[in-house]
């Protein structure tokens, strides 16, 4: 049954990736950069989008003290493997500096400093995604996995800069990291046997991000109902909230009896 799931995650990678390499290359819409909410306060442009990024900030300097108690009597058990911390500080890590990047992107938008916002972005995807892949799958395999998949991470946003910069700008590299991360730790989460409690959080947290990414795509439809408040700050608030989840699904989690790293 192990061996069977593994063909198919195998599977379902290559023809993702295979889906991602079809298409044609894909642009960075200049219109992006232009979010519903322009409104500035405090002298702060864009206050909100701005402002809103203090839930990341929030959550990776909670997740980084968390993962750093790291001999005291409420974090230790949460790991029956040593390895499996590292993802984890990565993650977090990915989470406090999007606080910072995303913030300088939203003061000013434009695709030099949407670089800053993507690669700690970028870290963050591939870190969990490394995490759940030392939980369910193994935590060797995840321990060698890490540092590939975390530079990786940073060069399809690297990618994209430097065919922009050319002219001829490719997401495709940055949107398989991104979604391709995201669909792989909600099927290892739904597919493979848990050696933790609060297993099924991953789904959630997969649940969130995708109601993030649905704020984002309609952020002047939703700010349009009032204008009170733009659909990419509650995309923020959403993807903050999802970040939490990581968070919350370690702290109250414990081994299952007779799992095996």
């Amino acid at each position: 049954m192990e061996r069977a799931r593994a063909w198919a995650a195998l599977g379902f990678a290559a023809m993702t990736v295979g889906v991602f390499f079809v298409l044609a290359p894909i642009p960075q819409n200049p219109a992006y950069h232009n979010f519903a909410d322009q409104r500035a306060w405090l002298g702060v442009p864009h206050f909100l989008d701005v402002f809103s990024n203090l839930g990341f900030l929030l959550v990776g300097v909670g997740g980084l003290a968390f993962m750093s108690r790291k001999a005291s009597a409420q974090s230790a058990h949460r790991f029956t493997a040593t390895s499996e911390r590292r993802p984890y500080y990565f993650f977090f890590l990915g989470v406090f500096l999007t606080a910072f990047g995303s913030a300088y992107y939203h003061l000013a938008p434009d695709n030099a400093r949407l670089v800053w916002d993507r690669l700690p972005m970028a870290v963050g995807f591939m870190s969990l995604l490394t995490a759940v892949i030392s939980e369910r799958v193994d935590a060797r395999l995840g321990s060698r996995l890490l540092a590939p998949l975390i530079a990786l991470g940073i060069g399809s946003v690297l990618y994209w800069r430097w065919t922009a910069l050319r002219g001829h700008d490719d997401l495709r590299v940055y949107g398989l990291i991104q979604f391709g991360s995201i669909a792989a730790v909600a099927l290892l989460a739904s597919f493979w046997t848990p050696r933790y409690t609060r297993g099924n959080d991953l789904i959630g947290v997969a649940g969130l991000y995708g109601l993030a990414k649905l704020c984002e795509w309609l952020d002047r439809p939703i700010f349009a109902l009032g204008n009170i408040v733009s659909g990419h700050t509650l995309k923020h608030l959403a993807a903050a909230a999802a970040c939490y989840g990581v968070l919350r699904m370690l702290k109250l989690r414990t081994p299952i009896p007779g799992s095996r790293p």
